[in-house]
Order: structure tokens, then C-alpha cells, then sequence
């Protein structure tokens, strides 16, 4: 039975899938001043000449022919590739095939808000905190969830700490559109900013976003992750050094404020995927934060901290997260996020490469110094974080060079030659490109999450494969895949809200949806195009099932239309690394 507020949305998604008819795709954002500069037309064919113009002066600036044209391998529609790279003076223009026209920006630093408002969404996201007008403006809302007196479910029970302990862990980000805060995704999440802080350095000791904490002296992003650190310090169990896996009510809250729930919160079971990605994450923080002096006393308890939790996890190394046995054997049982994981190597691997780098103990990695041949770079994920602990490596063997160590420069050399491999595979997409993007090319692009994982997480591959090998041609590569999340793709979104001509505006996100305010919060990503469909019975009809267009902008929509710290994550570490590429 639908009921007024459904009836609404259903409305609401008609309106907002009715909007996009403009078949010019194109980077809403902005096309660097010396860069490539392509959009996508559908309709290719009967134009035979483009025409820029100058918004201010009307002036015609460049006219032509398209590239090239391509065919979509799902949907048949056939599109024009035009070229209008010869134009470098920055400004406003409009561009036209005739019949349609769309705004284009040129600039000689395109992703500076966008980098600054990716950041400043994890301060909209802050749990336990009252978000101030002054940093949030419109946005500014009172403290909720607390987490003053959260209690130990029975699966996670301990010496000192029965069932129905109340403990404290307040702070930390919410996860993503629901009000629960996990463990194995803050880890990952605050694992892929630290990498591009590490490889940004100067960068992000510019980047002021305006939160309470840009006063002192410690660079904004370092701030910010370490108010979710502190949350998942709480996680860890004094007695054994073990890791809860998250802190969550029972169920999902419906769509109110945080200060609207009133569910029990509970800390749920040890795992030792979460052990492990802590320590990695603690190992990685003390590295970057005791080079801060009013930091370099915590860095060391969370290096400590680290030791535990890594040791905890070598005691316990097949501790898994199953969530229907935990409610098999537990009460009350537990319906949210899981973040499962049945393969722990990754993690290991991880966790062994930050410690190694945090204290210099050759016994960490000694294991892998002789059975490098057997690890495979991948994608970097919060289910399988081998490709962080690759990023991490290649920092630990350049520490090592001019050692006498065996394999020293063989397993260098493996392992960057597999990051820089994984990159030329995303070039060969390029070619026959509907988007002239490395993205959006083959089935395996779409998904649950794809604009964070797949999109971003691309474009994070080709920047460091670029820093590796100084060839342009993966930075020019990585422009490209920001073209396509920003609104050279199917669908014509822009996939960062408030950003773009056409943007979500009805994300699945408690915080936006509650809050009484139109617009929703900026700065976050989407999941993106989800040929999956797990959402459809809760939604009006996708607007397509072929995968490319499989999205949906409306609340209802999990699978395609959350936002994620994970994917938020992917955007900082993406856009702020690319951002950082203009000022050099």
C-alpha cells in the first residue's frame, strides 16, 4: 500500500528522471585550462559542425567536427566524441550541436571546491557532535547519538565485561545513510586519505575546509580522520586487545534526525578483520601524526594500540564476522551492515606492512620478502585491502634501499611493475571509449558502489601509476575518469551532490532526507549505476536495466543512490591527489 510520503517520491523521481534530456555530456565542473577537453553527444550523426561560444561575449571561440563516434555495447545509442581541447583561456562558454546547448567551464585549478567540499562531508557526517552554522551553515544541526551508554551485546563478551555493559564510544563518523558506525570501512576509508596525504603532503598542509579544528596546526584532512580514530579507539577491548567489529542498534532507524532514534546501541562481536584493519590503520597514523608535536603522544598509544590488536588477530586469525550465526546464538539479533569477510590474507598483509613501516621490525615482513611472487595487486576495497597494503610496500622496500636484504629490489620491482600493469589495462579502454574515459567501459564497472570504487578507485591507480613511472600519460588518463564522474557518463549526472548543473538530489542519507532542507548535504558521492537492482521492489521503475543507466535518484534507492564513507573516501583521495596535480 503506498502512502502519501511514497506517492511523493514517486512523483519526485518522475520529475527528476524527466530533467535529463540534454544529450551534450560533460564534465559539470570544469576542464583544466591545458587539458584534454571531450564531451560526449548522443544523437551522432546528423551534426555536422560544433560551435563553442563565449557566455559573456557571444563570440564564437571554436567550431568543428566530432573526433570520433561511438557505439554503446549495451544500449546500441550512438555518440560523438568532440574535441575542443585548443581552447585554454579559462572562463565560461556554451556549447552547441544545433539543437541542444550546455555550459562549460574552463579553469586553471577545476577541483579545488570539489576537493574541500569531499572533505568537509565527513564533518557533516560526525556522529556525537553538534555541527556548528559556522562550518555548516544551513547544514548545522544539535548533537545526537551520544554513545555515552552503549552496551555489550552477548557476542561480544569478555573477562570484565559481561552482556549489558555500558561503555563509552562516542565521536566518529556515520558509515553511510544509516546512523551505525563499522570498524572494517573506517579503517579502509581512513587508510586510502592517509595514502594520499602520504603521496600530497604539501598539498593537504594548504587545504583549509573551515571545520573547528582548522585553527591549529595540523593539516584539516589529519584533523578530521582523527576524530573517527578516536571513535575506533573505543573499539578496542582493554582485556585482549581484540576489536569490535561495530557499533550499531538492532535494526536501521527509519529517516529521522539523529536526535529523533532512540534504539539501544550496541558494540557487536570481535573479528579479525577488524582487528587487523585497526592496526593497520593505528600503524599508518602513528607514522604521519607523531610528525606533529601535539599528536606525537597519541601516535604513540595508537602504535600501541596497533601491537594489541595485530597480536590479538595472530591468537584468533579466523574469527569471521557471520552475522545470521551471531543471531542464531544471540539475542537481540542484528539486521545492519555486516562487512563480512571470510578471507583475512589481505588484511594480514596489510596490517604486517604498516607495523613493519611504524617500527622498522624486519619479523613483520620477512614472510613476504620470500613469497612476494604470490601476492596480486587488486583494486583497493574494504573487502580486500591488498591494494593498500601494495601502496604501503613500495613505501616500505624504497625505506629499505641500500640494505642487504634479499629480494629487495626483485620484490620493488614486482610489485610496482603489477600497479603500473593494472593501469595500462584501464588505457586500452580508452579507444573505442563512449566517454573517452577509462570508465564506464565493460560490465565489471558497474555496481554497488562503482563511482567509489571503480570510478575514483581508478583514478587513484593511474595517479600513482604516474607517480611511479612520471609517463603523462596516466595523469591525462586519470582527468579523464573525473570527466566521466562529473558528468560525461550515461546518465548525465554529476555524481557529487551540490556539485554540477545536474546533480542527486534525493541520495539514500538519513542526515540529508531529515532535515527539512531541499537540497541535500554537499560534497558526498553517490554509489552510482547498478545494473544489480537490489532496491527495486522499494522504488519506482529504474529508468533502464542496461548497465550503464541503471541508476536511480531518489531516497529509496540503497543500491545505486547511498553515499559511504568508503566512497566518500575514494573521492578526497582521488580529486585532492588530482587537485594537487595543477599547482605543480
Amino acid at each position: 500500500m503506498k502512502t502519501k510520503f511514497t506517492t511523493l517520491m514517486f512523483a519526485i523521481a518522475t520529475s527528476a528522471l524527466a530533467q535529463n534530456q540534454n544529450p551534450i555530456r560533460v564534465n559539470q565542473v570544469g576542464y583544466g585550462s591545458h587539458d584534454s577537453k571531450t564531451v560526449a553527444i548522443e544523437e551522432a550523426g546528423w551534426v555536422k559542425q560544433y560551435t563553442l561560444k563565449s557566455e559573456a561575449s557571444g563570440k564564437t571561440v571554436w567550431k568543428g567536427k566530432a573526433l570520433r563516434t561511438a557505439t554503446s555495447p549495451w544500449s546500441g545509442k550512438q555518440r560523438a566524441i568532440v574535441d575542443f581541447s585548443a581552447v585554454t583561456t579559462p572562463g565560461t562558454y556554451i556549447l552547441s550541436n544545433g539543437k541542444a546547448t550546455q555550459r562549460i567551464i574552463i579553469s586553471d585549478s577545476p577541483y579545488t571546491e570539489l576537493s574541500k567540499a569531499s572533505l568537509k562531508a565527513f564533518y557533516l557526517q560526525r556522529s556525537g557532535e553538534v555541527i556548528d552554522a559556522e562550518y555548516a551553515g544551513e547544514y548545522a544541526r544539535p548533537a545526537g547519538h551520544m554513545d555515552d551508554k552503549v552496551m555489550i551485546h552477548p557476542s561480544a563478551v569478555s573477562e570484565g565485561r559481561p552482556a549489558g555493559t555500558i561503555i563509552k564510544s562516542p565521536g566518529g563518523w556515520y558509515d553511510a545513510g544509516d546512523y551505525n558506525k563499522y570498524i572494517v570501512n573506517s579503517a579502509f576509508s581512513i587508510g586510502l586519505m592517509l595514502d594520499s596525504y602520504a603521496m600530497n603532503e604539501g598539498y593537504y598542509k594548504r587545504l583549509n575546509v573551515n571545520i573547528p579544528e582548522s585553527k591549529n596546526n595540523t593539516p584539516d584532512l589529519l584533523d578530521e580522520l582523527l576524530v573517527n580514530m578516536r571513535w575506533m579507539q573505543t573499539m578496542q577491548d582493554p582485556s585482549d586487545g581484540g576489536v569490535y567489529h561495530k557499533l550499531t542498534t538492532p535494526n536501521f532507524e527509519s529517516f529521522v534526525k539523529p536526535t529523533d532514534c532512540h534504539q539501544q546501541r550496541y558494540v557487536v562481536a570481535k573479528s579479525t578483520a577488524a582487528a587487523l584493519d585497526f592496526a593497520a590503520t593505528m600503524a599508518k597514523a602513528y607514522r604521519i601524526y607523531s610528525a606533529f608535536p601535539e599528536y606525537k603522544s597519541w601516535a604513540e598509544g595508537a602504535l600501541e594500540q596497533a601491537k594489541k590488536a595485530y597480536a590479538w588477530a595472530q591468537n584468533n586469525p579466523r574469527v569471521y564476522y557471520r552475522q545470521e550465526v551471531m543471531n542464531r546464538d544471540f539475542d537481540p539479533d542484528v539486521q545492519t551492515g555486516t562487512y563480512g569477510d571470510n578471507n583475512v590474507q589481505d588484511e594480514f598483509l596489510w596490517a604486517k606492512a604498516e607495523l613493519f613501516l611504524a617500527t622498522r621490525d624486519m619479523s613483520y615482513v620477512q614472510d613476504i620478502m620470500t613469497n612476494y611472487s604470490d601476492i596480486r595487486f587488486s583494486n583497493p576495497s574494504w573487502g580486500n585491502v591488498t591494494g593498500l597494503a601494495f601502496y604501503t610496500l613500495i613505501d616500505a622496500l624504497q625505506a629499505l634501499e641500500g640494505q642487504d636484504i634479499a629480494h629487495l629490489g626483485t620484490v620493488k620491482s614486482v610489485l610496482t611493475k603489477q600497479i603500473v600493469d593494472t593501469a595500462d589495462k584501464y588505457l586500452v579502454t580508452l579507444a573505442g571509449s563512449c566517454f573517452d574515459s577509462p570508465c564506464g567501459n565493460t560490465p565489471g564497472d558497474f555496481g554497488w558502489g562503482c563511482n567509489g570504487e571503480q570510478v575514483c578507485g581508478k583514478g587513484i591507480i593511474l595517479l600513482y601509476a604516474h607517480s611511479l613511472t612520471k609517463d603523462a600519460k596516466y595523469l591525462e588518463a586519470a582527468k579523464k575518469v573525473a570527466d566521466y564522474l562529473l558528468g560525461r557518463n550515461a546518465t548525465g549526472y554529476c555524481f557529487v551532490t551540490g556539485f554540477g548543473t545536474f546533480s542527486p538530489m534525493h541520495p539514500h542519507h538519513r542526515l540529508s532526507e531529515s532535515d527539512g532542507i531541499a537540497a541535500p548535504l554537499p560534497g558526498f558521492l553517490v554509489g552510482g549505476p547498478n545494473p544489480g537492482q537490489q532496491d527495486k521492489a522499494d522504488t519506482p521503475k529504474y529508468p533502464s536495466n542496461y548497465p550503464d543507466e541503471s541508476y536511480l535518484d531518489v531516497m529509496q534507492s540503497y543500491a545505486s543512490n547511498e553515499i559511504a564513507i568508503n566512497w566518500n573516501a575514494s573521492l578526497v583521495a582521488f580529486i585532492g591527489w588530482l587537485d594537487n596535480s595543477y599547482s605543480k
